[in-house]
């Protein structure tokens, strides 16, 4: 399959690079020290939505400030041995022109950074949760990466592994490439699936990029 963008918009934890683990072992610690039952753990949607609003989900809004401090802090200090590129990132962002891609995330500045930092990924253009005031599922993130590359959001492909951040990839009217790096199959819903970015190639071209999916995957 061939499909024409003007720019590649990423997600980073489970896209770009692998951090499930660290994210599993800080949250798990901080639903301890903030009394949070497994039972309603369990039941809030983890991965690929910004840490207030999963706290929102468990916690009363006074407590919500601090909660946050804490998770923050308890992410950022397990960033150093706790993030990996996946499969195909090296390879494809390295063939990418700088102002033709961006990375769209639902963690924070400070940990957004860390993470990419660890794995040596600069990217031109990056949005956090502290960009917009409503994150995946919403647009917005996605269509602020857009506008600050300059460019149209309907020639923009999204590339996602969480519902949450495809379900915003859609509504901000994008192409969008699932990745079934942490999500279930039968849970993507996209223009495309694959395993990961190794099965995407691209071609840079006067009128923009034109990317090379192995469906096969």
């Amino acid at each position: 399959m061939r499909i024409s963008a003007a720019a590649l918009l990423f997600d980073n934890d489970g896209t770009l690079v692998s951090s499930l683990a660290s994210v599993r072992r800080c949250w798990t610690r901080w639903a301890g020290e903030y009394g949070v039952s497994a039972e309603a753990f369990a039941r809030v949607e983890l991965h690929g939505r910004p840490a207030v609003d999963i706290i929102g989900d468990l916690l009363p809004a006074e407590r919500i400030p601090g909660a946050l401090a804490r998770i923050d802090a308890l992410e950022a200090a397990d960033v150093a041995g706790g993030v990996t590129l996946l499969p195909g990132t090296a390879t494809l962002l390295a063939a990418l022109p700088a102002d033709r891609w961006a990375v769209v995330t639902s963690a924070n500045r400070r940990v957004a950074t860390a993470r990419l930092a660890e794995v040596g990924i600069r990217p031109g253009q990056l949005v956090c949760a502290d960009d917009v005031r409503r994150g995946k599922p919403d647009p917005r993130p996605f269509l602020l990466a857009a506008r600050r590359l300059g460019v149209d959001p309907a020639r923009c492909v999204v590339f996602e592994d969480a519902p949450a951040g495809l379900a915003a990839g859609r509504a901000a009217g994008m192409r969008t490439v699932a990745l079934t790096t942490t999500t279930p199959v039968d849970d993507l819903h996209a223009d495309v699936v694959i395993k990961d970015l190794s099965y995407v190639s691209v071609q840079v071209g006067a009128d923009g990029l034109e990317l090379i999916v192995d469906e096969r995957s």
